[in-house]
């Protein structure tokens, strides 16, 4: 197991942060962790780590929240999501993770941009299948090599304005699936082995108190407020991953 006191400075934090993503109540927070938690270790290790955790996470979720399910939203981003983490699973000795990072982190800051100086209008469909199943792909893509899947999901099922459970619910089934797919990828990679997995469990009880937490924060904040803090984690999400990607 990992016994520097560095690596549970940071580790703590990040599993919390993630737990309250997972709820939906902080939802573009999660991908802040994997990059806080490498600060003290290599990012595919930190990856590694995270990824039993967001296993627990995922099932807490959707037993809190599966009525609230969108299904049809779910039948188009499902399938879009296991491809792009097999995408991710054949690129992923290609692509540095710095290189993914900037990507994603740009890809971030440019949503906020086009949604802050050309907001949709109300009488203007937004559902778009074509772009829903573009950015599932991308979704599954980055959640694979860096747990970082929020930002490009967010960009297509945000300004959908879904009811804050059906959001929190929806997401909690697509992530559900897209972690469960990594495991064999991930063992396939050398990734899964007895160190990680032990620090996994040594941080195992925390991974519900955050999505706990957050599941009842979610149900008593007003929706007005729940999109502003959304936004703030998206915005807060991409100037870090882009930080990450262009200073190396």
């Amino acid at each position: 197991m990992i016994s520097d006191p560095w690596f549970y400075a940071v580790a703590v934090p990040a599993v919390l942060l993630m737990g309250l993503s997972k709820s939906g109540f902080a939802s573009g927070f999660g991908s802040l962790a994997t990059p806080l938690m490498a600060l003290a270790i290599p990012v595919p290790q930190a990856a590694a780590v995270m990824l039993p955790l967001l296993l627990v996470m995922d099932a807490v979720g959707i037993q809190q929240l599966w009525r609230e399910r969108d299904p049809a939203l779910l039948k188009l981003l499902l399938p879009a999501g296991l491809l792009g983490t097999l995408v991710g699973a054949f690129l992923f000795g290609v692509l540095s993770q710095h290189t993914v990072a900037a990507v994603v982190g740009g890809l971030t800051l440019l949503f906020l941009a086009q949604r802050l100086l050309f907001p949709p209008r109300s009488d203007v469909p937004r559902h778009s299948p074509p772009l829903g199943f573009a950015l599932g792909i991308a979704s599954g893509f980055t959640s694979f090599v860096a747990h970082a899947g929020g930002p490009p999901i967010n960009a297509y099922v945000l300004p959908l304005r879904l009811p804050q459970l059906t959001y929190t619910a929806t997401m909690a089934v697509f992530f559900g699936a897209v972690n469960l797919s990594k495991w064999i990828p991930y063992a396939w990679l050398g990734l899964i082995d007895a160190r990680n997995v032990t620090t996994s469990l040594a941080l195992m009880p925390l991974a519900p108190v955050g999505v706990w937490a957050g599941v009842w924060l979610a149900r008593r904040i007003r929706p007005t407020w729940f999109y502003r803090l959304a936004y703030t984690g998206m915005f807060l999400t991409g100037v870090k991953l882009l930080w990450d990607g262009l200073a190396r």
